[in-house]
């Protein structure tokens, strides 16, 4: 793995916080990416209890609605590729490339036991899961759906750039994700997203204490935003 500005304590830091507020910060550090790096459709978190889940992206390509029709990825390669292997938890990240993504699930009680055992922390795709109460205990998926099958899933590609619902991630990205979502963190932002998250909740809390404040009207909401500067 290449050597990082950022260690697994950074990591962890992050997730004391909501996906929507790294975003917030995100949009501090890296305004260019205002409109990218997230995924933009509602997806489906194994349970919205479970903490945010923030680790390096180790990604795949994935088919379910019909057998393969050439020579696929060995699984037991996929097994060591996502494994983690050195200080740093990796999360999963597979794009489902069927014309109707989901068709089958790859995710399951055998792949998040297999996955959780290798330090997998949980996955992002805009494929299926199923049975729900027999998946690894903590292991979070944040997937497109449900559905009762595995069909003829399979691999077709791995260590690729993928496409989660508007999310493109690659391969030893950082990413955040939690029942809202996910995003994508720059490399160099993960050290610097306290302080922006700090310098938005600040710029926040002005507004909200204002709106929440007996006699609020829109004069005193005009006064705040001043006060507050440019936020949303």
């Amino acid at each position: 793995m290449a050597d990082r500005p950022f260690t697994r304590a950074d990591l962890e830091t992050l997730k004391q916080w909501d996906t929507p507020t790294i975003c917030n910060g995100l949009e501090i550090l890296v305004p260019e990416r205002r409109a990218i790096g997230f995924t933009t459709s509602q997806m489906v978190a194994v349970d919205r209890k479970f903490p945010p889940i923030v680790g390096i992206a180790r990604t795949g390509l994935i088919r379910s609605k019909e057998k393969p029709r050439g020579p696929i990825p060995p699984r037991e390669d996929w097994y060591e590729y996502v494994a983690m292997t050195g200080e740093l938890p990796t999360i999963a990240v597979i794009q489902d490339i069927d014309d109707q993504p989901g068709y089958g699930a790859f995710w399951g009680e055998v792949q998040t036991t297999v996955h959780a055992g290798l330090g997998v922390l949980g996955c992002v795709t805009n494929g299926s899961y199923r049975d729900l109460d027999m998946l690894a205990p903590g292991f979070q998926i944040i997937g497109g759906c449900v559905v009762p099958s595995h069909a003829h899933v399979h691999m077709t590609q791995m260590r690729c750039d993928v496409n989660i619902l508007g999310m493109v991630a690659g391969h030893d990205d950082v990413i955040h994700a939690d029942f809202h979502g996910a995003v994508v963190v720059p490399d160099d932002c993960v050290k610097r997203l306290p302080a922006a998250i700090d310098l938005v909740s600040r710029r926040e809390r002005v507004i909200l204490d204002m709106a929440t404040a007996p006699g609020f009207n829109s004069a005193r909401m005009r006064a705040a935003l001043k006060q507050s500067g440019e936020i949303h």
